[in-house]
């Protein structure tokens, strides 16, 4: 089968990049030809047709100035050169399928109006909830809030839940509002979600029912051994951005008063913010190691007591989880979104509330002091990925998927 992934951003950026990337791989180690189309960024891979993306903008904040801000919103709403890229690359690979991702904002639905007049079926997987909330998060000044879910598109801008700002709130709103005037997703066939929660909130919001598709993601151990030392420190791996709420995973540490340690790997806009912290609350205590590669993080993953998941925000089904679970070492995460649906409370981790830090350091500590005990979850969590999170699963619940969009495709 010949597949297109379409995803604005080609790098392990997050969750997303990291499905993507490892979802093609998989698909070429089972005889697939697998092809890209992105926006052009200077952290991407390189890869074929990369002379057809649009350029590379950045949408978070806007661009700066009248004609930048005005250029950035045409973009959000919709991109000709991404359209134009995009029909080039479907003219010359000619693919069965196409795989979408996340094209908000720097991509836009005109590459769906391409792939609809080419004939491609399409199926995408949500990795965030923006089809129901204009601002992707389910936030409101860091506050979990889903007013938009069933209500009106004038919540964010009453709101002013985008970062604050009364323009950008307004430009998200008038994004998804023209969006769904003009049925810009409707080309899609099947939309894939990976926990129960993200379906629920969207059948609710009645955003294409009938198309949603549950499927898990997948974690692939590499067939290293399971963890068998016990201890090492407690470790969080992600983007630092505010929803990640790994500012409550440095105070929880402050809490423990000398006793482990806990690395953070990953980049983003907070890290100088969460730098800072970790000097005042728990010196020396703390180790940022910037955004590293794949294997580097599994490595560190598998040399710690546990994973910590302290967000503020609805999860969806992230892949650091999963990630744990197949190099056996449990999770300790928020009671929020997708997170529940996969740790449960003292069989594979520890569930806290959110905005804990003294929950947090309870659940660390129960963990740091009983390495046997910790042990014996983290096999647990390696039986779980076996079972549920297999790469052959996924492979087969996702071709199906593709049977059904190819389908539906040819009836339309």
């Amino acid at each position: 089968m010949r597949i297109l992934h379409v995803n604005k951003f080609l790098y392990r950026r997050g969750g997303a990049e990291s499905y993507l990337l490892d979802l093609a791989e998989l698909q070429r180690e089972r005889g697939d030809r697998v092809a890209f189309f992105s926006m052009r960024h200077p952290d991407n891979l390189t890869v074929p047709y990369e002379e057809h993306f649009p350029r590379h903008i950045e949408m978070n904040p806007l661009p700066r100035g009248p004609l930048g801000k005005l250029r950035g919103a045409g973009r959000m709403l919709w991109s000709r050169s991404a359209r134009r890229g995009i029909g080039k690359v479907i003219a010359d690979f000619e693919p069965d399928v196409a795989h979408l991702h996340n094209i908000y904002h720097q991509l836009s639905p005109s590459v769906l109006a391409a792939l609809r007049t080419a004939g491609v079926p399409m199926v995408m997987t949500l990795h965030d909830y923006k089809l129901a909330c204009p601002s992707y998060s389910f936030l409101d000044k860091g506050t979990p809030c889903t007013a938009c879910v069933g209500g009106s598109l004038r919540e964010p801008v009453k709101r002013r839940c985008k970062g604050g700002s009364l323009s950008a709130s307004m430009a998200v709103a008038l994004e998804t509002w023209l969006h769904r005037r003009f049925d810009a997703y409707d080309p899609v066939h099947r939309f894939i979600c990976p926990s129960r929660f993200m379906a629920g909130q969207l059948t609710q919001a009645e955003i294409f029912p009938d198309r949603l598709r549950i499927l898990d993601h997948f974690a692939d151990d590499g067939g290293s051994p399971a963890k068998t030392v016990p201890g090492g420190p407690l470790v969080c791996v992600g983007r630092l951005s505010p929803e990640k709420g790994f500012d409550v995973a440095i105070k929880a540490l402050g809490m423990l008063r000398g006793f482990g340690e806990l690395v953070i790997a990953g980049d983003g806009p907070e890290r100088m913010a969460l730098e800072r912290m970790a000097d005042e609350v728990a010196p020396g205590r703390v180790r940022f190691t910037g955004r590293l590669p794949k294997e580097e993080v599994l490595r560190l993953i598998q040399s710690a007591t546990a994973l910590l998941i302290p967000s503020r925000w609805y999860e969806n089904q992230p892949m650091t989880i999963l990630e744990a679970f197949a190099c056996g070492v449990p999770v300790i995460g928020t009671t929020l979104g997708g997170i529940p649906e996969l740790v449960v409370d003292g069989a594979t981790g520890k569930l806290v509330p959110p905005d804990d830090p003294l929950a947090l350091s309870s659940a660390a500590l129960a963990l740091l002091k009983n390495p046997q005990e910790t042990l014996e979850m983290g096999r647990s969590c390696r039986e779980v990925a076996r079972r549920r999170f297999s790469p052959e699963g996924h492979y087969a619940g996702l071709r199906e998927i593709y049977r059904e969009a190819v389908k539906a495709a040819n009836s339309s």
